[in-house]
């Protein structure tokens, strides 16, 4: 069977590693200026304590909490317009089923995680861009 051949790609092989996170109380403006300095579409948010849950703050949070509404982003926190809590990848699953969930969700990228920790990044586009899949 050709089927026996596949190697299956897991969500861990194709992640980034590097994840920069980000305090809530940063201002938008803050946050906006490592997001360019560091050339990233996505910052995690740091959880308050070990029982919450982690935030996300994507360019999308940007225009919908602050530019549409016509806000200042020195007077807006990063926690007023993050995604909370967030959708993760777990680091072990195929990368068909990554992709799948990712995409339907509606959203561009995911956390990876492992064993409760957050150990990478996995966008839709980087599994283009970024790997030779196909």
């Amino acid at each position: 069977m050709e089927s026996d051949n596949i190697k299956i790609v897991r969500a861990r092989d194709v992640m980034h590693k590097q994840i920069l996170t980000i305090d809530g109380m940063v201002t938008a403006r803050e946050a906006a200026a490592i997001m360019r300095s560091k050339r990233v579409f996505s910052l995690l948010v740091k959880k308050r304590h070990e029982n919450d849950a982690w935030g996300i703050l994507v360019v999308q949070d940007f225009v919908k909490g602050v530019i549409i509404p016509g806000r200042s982003p020195d007077d807006v926190n990063v926690y007023e317009i993050m995604t909370k809590p967030i959708i993760t990848v777990p680091a072990d699953m195929d990368i068909r089923y990554a992709a799948r969930l990712i995409y339907r969700a509606g959203i561009r990228r995911a956390p990876v995680e492992d064993k409760g920790e957050i150990i990478g990044m996995i966008s839709l586009s980087s599994l283009i861009l970024d790997n030779e899949l196909f």
